[in-house]
């Protein structure tokens, strides 16, 4: 089977109609080759209750069985002494985390074969004291899993790497930090599975910006602060490549002395289009499109025709993706101060960064007691649904059911109420996906009251807050509001406003 064939499994994302559920994204917003992550959703439903490193309650405990969908009752930094291993099919919910939300720290996470795993919204410190030679987080063999909004750092060989057997991989809108020196690598990124990488931010990485070798989309991505070792490493190898590399801002800063793509071969093929780079360090954000010439590219074979991987639904310019991810990027319900240290530098266009070894030292002067635990929302029942959601929704607070498929969809309560949107008056729950014109729809939320809805003034059908829809077109419409996200406005009447109350707080589907 050759790599585009390959590449085919899984880019077109089904849909369930009505009761019959062929396939269903990770959550609203998963893209990429890893979004058809099916997590615990079949499972059972674990909360954390403690910090402890292991033992009941424990977060170690309850990634270590399969089948589960993992919430949290409390907030702050778990330390951990040894590697967490994480077992097949876990959906890991951070934002459920009151306070700060959640972070583990002083070792790394191995997810080989945790196959269809979910993780969300959570920061994976490992540090000076973790295992000698070993990564933040690793995925040796393993197929379709996501990571969305992690941020993780000062990995002891890589941060984040993913290499051997592992397919249909997804890292969006995460934060790769600082591998510590001496071996400071963002990661490799090496198999013919293959890996997106959407929406991310790598910063103060010596090396491996990612390296990236076999099967990958790297689109709208920020790069910033790569040392001597280099930014985007293409391959440097005999295996063979086939890489997008779309819509990405790199950004020289103090420590960087190269080129932004280094290391390119014959066996190596690129798919560029309008990447930006800014190499002076003068303060000022003034990148350039880098031309599309295999000189500019560190010696890879540029291609003239995009490979067919499913991209992401909204591709941005490589500055609207910048503003996009400094915005947005990592565990950022609640930014912490690592996190809001890096996004500063980066606001320094070049000034700002540094290669460090310890995380502990100035300037990041590391403290694992900083995260705000919080207040444990009221769950009466403990299954994963505050007691408040569930009597929005009609549901019972004092029976465990969150984990029931009421609606027939294929979704137990906890996913369903966790989609996330709290609708105006315009629209009613309807909780299921179709297929329109040979595309998802999100109807899993709300649809538009077909009566309130026609006695509103008309839309102008051509405004791009709408991905499709006409005059009278509330399928279309509600395509196009709700997989906008969150700052998306109801058509009707400019305003769909979201909980921001622990589990709804988020688009989570599990």
């Amino acid at each position: 089977m050759d790599l585009d064939t390959k590449m085919k499994k899984g880019a077109i994302l089904l849909a369930a109609l009505a009761s019959s559920v062929v396939a269903i994204p990770a959550f609203p917003g998963a893209e990429g080759m890893g979004k058809e992550a099916t997590g615990g959703r079949a499972g059972t439903h674990y909360l954390v209750t403690n910090l402890n490193d292991s033992g009941s309650g424990s977060l170690r405990d309850a990634v270590s069985q399969s089948n589960r969908i993992v919430t949290f009752a409390v907030g702050g930094t778990i330390k951990i002494s040894s590697r967490i291993v994480v077992a097949s099919r876990v959906t890991i919910l951070g934002q459920t985390a009151p306070g700060d939300g959640i972070a583990t720290y002083g070792n790394g996470w191995s997810f080989s074969n945790a196959h269809q795993s979910i993780v969300r919204y959570i920061r994976i410190r490992m540090g000076k004291g973790g295992d000698s030679g070993k990564d933040a987080i690793t995925i040796a063999d393993g197929d379709v899993m996501i990571f969305d909004h992690v941020s993780v750092s000062w990995g002891r060989d890589e941060t984040f790497s993913i290499n051997g057997a592992a397919t249909n991989i997804t890292i969006q809108d995460s934060i790769i930090a600082q591998g510590l020196e001496t071996h400071s690598c963002g990661g490799l990124m090496q198999t013919d599975g293959g890996i997106s990488l959407f929406r991310n931010l790598y910063i103060d990485n010596k090396t491996r910006n990612p390296k990236v070798k076999g099967v990958n989309d790297f689109t709208n991505n920020v790069v910033y602060n790569w040392g001597g070792g280099g930014g985007y490493i293409a391959g440097d190898s005999d295996g063979q490549s086939r890489a997008n590399i779309v819509n990405n801002y790199f950004i020289s800063g103090p420590s960087t002395s190269v080129t932004a793509f280094t290391r390119g071969n014959a066996n190596f093929q690129g798919y560029v289009k309008d990447n930006y780079y800014d190499p002076n360090q003068n303060g000022v954000l003034d990148g350039t499109i880098l031309g599309a010439a295999s000189s500019n590219y560190g010696g890879m074979v540029i291609v003239t025709t995009r490979f067919n991987y499913p991209g992401p639904a909204n591709l941005m310019t490589a500055p609207n993706a910048l503003t996009y991810v400094l915005a947005n990027v990592g565990c950022s319900k609640v930014r912490d101060a690592t996190d809001k240290k890096l996004v500063t530098e980066v606001q320094s266009w070049g000034k700002s960064g540094q290669l460090i070894s310890d995380e502990t030292a100035s300037p990041m002067s590391y403290s694992s007691s900083a995260l705000n635990g919080g207040t444990r929302w009221i769950d009466t029942d403990g299954d994963g649904i505050p007691d408040d959601a569930e009597i929005r929704m009609g549901t019972d607070p004092n029976r465990a059911d969150s984990m029931e498929d009421k609606d027939g969809n294929g979704l137990g309560q906890l996913a369903v109420v966790g989609l996330g949107f709290e609708p105006c008056d315009h629209y009613e729950r309807d909780y299921h996906y179709v297929i329109e014109d040979d595309d998802y729809v999100f109807k899993d939320h709300y649809h538009v009251v077909e009566d309130n809805y026609q006695q509103q003034q008309d839309y102008d059908a051509g405004d791009d807050r709408y991905a499709d829809g006409g005059d009278a077109d509330p399928v279309g419409t509600m395509r196009g509001a709700f997989m906008d996200g969150p700052d998306a406005l109801c058509p009707a009447c400019d305003d769909v406003r979201v909980f921001e109350r622990l589990l709804l707080s988020v688009s989570v589907s599990v």
